[in-house]
């Protein structure tokens, strides 16, 4: 992306082009399932905060987070081969400032019927992520509203402000991106540049700024090694 906006050096190679998809997307399902864990973190807290440690030791959490890297790696694992098994006898020119995979199949003239119903896959997995979110803030919120005092129930819902705000900043141009892609016969090529630039690069800008404000003790830090009290 650097190269394109500083020295208008637009060509990438077919190689790399699908190892660069490849990472986006593996990443990004990652990104979705540490936000999956965190909601689950936020609910154990909220609904069993003294066994929290016990439930939640390091062990297990260095377990699931293998688990979901071998999940995410194998799930985008078959893009780079169905892509590069394709004939491209078009104009190559991709909508975004990087390759992704709806992008660059849609520049194939042979049958992409595979890479179609494959993305559309990998796309509901990670969307399910979101689903099983949203699913646990239901189970916080009813928590919550069985907590006595108004304080406490504040001072709850408080702890998930910056995952919530994570999960928007990922989300949102996540859902904008596939809307176009899918439902946009007459978008702007700006707008599609612009939106696919805000979700690879603002959601690893926002999320320390977001957690660095609303956690004392990470804000602590920061200001201490700062020299700001």
């Amino acid at each position: 992306m650097l190269r394109i906006f500083l020295f208008n050096a637009t060509g990438i190679s077919p190689n790399a082009c699908f190892a660069q998809e490849f990472f986006i997307h593996g990443f990004t399902d990652m990104e979705s399932s540490v936000l999956l864990v965190m909601s689950f973190d936020r609910f154990l807290a909220i609904r069993n905060p003294l066994r929290y440690s016990s439930i939640l030791t390091s062990a297990r959490v260095a377990k699931m987070g293998l688990v979901f890297l071998l999940k995410s790696m194998l799930l985008v694992l078959p893009f780079p081969f169905t892509l590069k098994r394709l004939i491209y006898c078009r104009k190559s020119l991709l909508s975004h400032s990087y390759c992704l995979h709806q992008d660059v199949m849609k520049l194939a003239c042979s049958d992409n019927t595979v890479n179609f119903f494959y993305g559309f896959f990998v796309a509901l997995c990670m969307m399910s992520d979101s689903v099983f979110i949203a699913v646990s803030y239901v189970f916080i919120l009813r928590t919550v509203m069985g907590i006595g005092s108004h304080k406490e129930r504040l001072k709850a819902l408080n702890t998930c402000v910056s995952h919530i705000c994570a999960v928007l900043i990922f989300y949102v141009p996540i859902i904008a991106l596939a809307s176009m892609h899918r439902f946009g016969k007459h978008k702007s090529p700006m707008a599609m540049i612009l939106i696919a630039d805000v979700f690879l690069l603002v959601p690893p800008l926002m999320n320390p700024i977001v957690y660095c404000v609303k956690t004392r003790q990470i804000r602590e830090k920061v200001l201490g090694k700062l020299g700001i009290k």
